[in-house]
């Protein structure tokens, strides 16, 4: 699990095809590796991959096919950057929002534009997402946590301060960048619970029925 508070920025420094999947070297450097191990969960632009080799700051990362045709992980290169955030320990604040690593489909950047010292971007949302995504609520773009500030059928915004614009890779975000989306998990728990046949939204009785409320 994480929380979308992006710890450091990695670079890419090797990408070897192996049998269709892809060995991924990432340089991370500026992440605290005082506590990392092989097996353990590291988020890379908000994707969870498994540390398979650590060799000084060098994390290695088997990425499968499915992440491959999944994520924008599919676009990287060398000395591409990337959002790292290592798995949440018990007793860590919960600075963002619990998301699983696991990426929901892929947004792109369809606006920019500046508003006071902040930019506010728009994202275009694939079909059949949207529905998860609520004004205020909670967004997962490319491992950061971030407030739904405005939304419609097939898009989203957010307000993207200059702090998070500077220590994350929004800051090379141009129109037409994908990235990976990850939207909130009660939301899809939500939906999985409702009946087949129940086309016209949340009832209270769904909810009570449910134990959501009482």
């Amino acid at each position: 699990m994480f929380t979308c508070i992006i710890m450091a920025i990695g670079k890419v420094e090797a990408l070897q095809a192996q049998g269709g999947d892809i060995l991924l070297k990432v340089n991370s450097q500026d992440l605290d590796l005082s506590d990392v191990k092989l097996g353990d969960s590291i988020a890379n632009n908000g994707v969870c991959l498994t540390v398979i080799a650590i060799d000084n700051a060098i994390l290695s990362f088997d990425v499968s096919r499915e992440s491959i045709d999944r994520t924008s992980l599919a676009n990287l290169q060398i000395g591409s950057e990337l959002n790292l955030e290592k798995a949440l320990a018990v007793g860590e604040r919960l600075g963002g929002h619990i998301v699983s690593g696991h990426v929901d489909g892929l947004g792109q950047v369809i606006s920019m534009q500046e508003s006071a010292r902040s930019v506010q971007f728009r994202f275009e949302v694939p079909a059949g997402l949207e529905r998860y995504i609520a004004e205020k609520g909670s967004i997962c773009i490319d491992g950061t946590s971030l407030t739904v500030n405005n939304v419609a059928d097939n898009w989203f915004e957010v307000n993207i301060i200059p702090h998070t614009m500077q220590e994350t890779v929004m800051k090379a975000y141009k129109v037409g960048t994908k990235v990976n989306l990850e939207v909130d998990l009660i939301a899809r728990y939500l939906e999985r619970l409702l009946p087949a046949n129940q086309t016209t939204g949340i009832s209270r009785e769904t909810l009570l029925e449910n134990g959501f409320i009482k």
